[in-house]
């Protein structure tokens, strides 16, 4: 079982991440590892305002942090919080012997 805090911690994270615009500004952060508001807007084709309000969403829940430089707003993910979570996640639902965790034919381990 999860704890009810990681439980509650990960539900706000997946339901985050059900949004196809949050999840694509994770990847786009994840890749580029910083990018500022209007780069992200270029690149999802959205407006500044609907873009801000998914990086509030995403600064809220503590996955991504953000640095002030001049005019712009650069975000970058919060490695230490997103990490900690999935791997916490993870560590609670792998098979103690193969280390690894199994859906079906799919098997996700974890590399030193």
């Amino acid at each position: 079982m999860l704890p009810d805090a990681l439980e509650q911690d990960l539900v706000q994270v997946f339901k985050l991440l059900s949004d196809e615009t949050r999840l694509r500004i994770l990847l786009y952060l994840a890749r580029e590892g910083e990018l500022h508001v209007t780069a992200l807007c270029k690149r999802l084709s959205q407006s500044q305002p609907a873009v801000s309000h998914h990086l509030a969403l995403l600064r809220n829940a503590g996955i991504i942090e953000p640095r002030r430089d001049g005019k712009h707003n650069f975000y970058s993910i919060r490695q230490q919080r997103f990490v900690g979570l999935i791997s916490e996640f993870f560590a609670t639902v792998r098979d103690p012997e193969t280390d690894a965790v199994e859906f079906d034919e799919f098997v996700l381990s974890k590399s030193e």
